[in-house]
């Protein structure tokens, strides 16, 4: 985490971006997050700290840094930065020279952008559950689960504030908000990197194919509405 900080702030200092600032939602880690980035913010007035209660589920952290940012663009990213912060500025690009409100990384439009590949059987599970997503919910995105997603404001807290999942399935979810509210969807193809200590099992990758079936229910009980 300390890396992380240090690599995003410096990106952002140097490449002009204006006014910004970095939301760490802390899910009741154990492993010093939370002291790392209060450390960060006595340091730099721009990093903020939320807490969830207790451990939620990251989908719940996602919708609390996203609703509680009041930024008139909002990033989310993954902390292991396995798409790199520089990234930013292709989803920027597409969204400033479009009509997109929301612009996602993508790692299957160009493989060849993909330094370190996740072990085969998860990539092989990941075009399996695209393959379903699109046939089940008609979200015909070909990469909703790369950690790397750029929200103009107003799609932002309108597609998080009717949120539901609060775990895996929450990316498939808030995109599929997002389109049905009639918001722009542009997919980006950008580096990434697998990085060791994925905490997504077996079970989580169950879980996102049950949370298919719970998206469909609430739009056909008008949840979303």
């Amino acid at each position: 985490m300390p890396g992380t900080l240090d690599r995003i702030i410096e990106y952002m200092q140097t490449a002009g971006w204006g006014q910004w600032e970095i939301v760490v939602v802390d899910d009741g880690s154990s492993d010093g997050t939370p002291e790392v980035a209060e450390a960060a913010h006595q340091v730099h007035a721009c990093v903020r700290v939320l807490r969830n209660p207790g451990n939620r589920g990251k989908g719940y952290a996602v919708r609390h840094g996203m609703l509680d940012s009041q930024m008139d663009w909002r990033l989310l990213t993954d902390a292991d930065l396995s798409a790199p912060i520089e990234e930013l500025e292709k989803l920027w690009r597409a969204v400033r020279d479009g009509d997109a409100a929301v612009a996602i990384g993508s790692r299957a439009l160009d493989r060849s952008l993909i330094g370190v590949h996740q072990p085969s059987f998860r990539e092989t599970a990941g075009k399996l559950f695209n393959f379903v997503m699109q046939s089940f919910i008609g979200l015909h995105l070909r990469d909703t689960q790369c950690g790397f997603k750029l929200f103009r404001g107003d799609a932002a807290k309108q597609a998080f504030e009717r949120q539901r999942i609060e775990r895996f399935g929450f990316d498939v979810e808030a995109l599929f908000v997002a389109q049905k509210l009639g918001f722009r969807i542009v997919e980006v193809p950008v580096r990434w990197n697998h990085v060791e200590g994925s905490k997504v099992g077996m079970l989580n990758g169950a879980q996102s194919f049950v949370d298919l079936v719970k998206i469909r229910w609430y739009q056909m009980t008008g949840k979303y509405r």
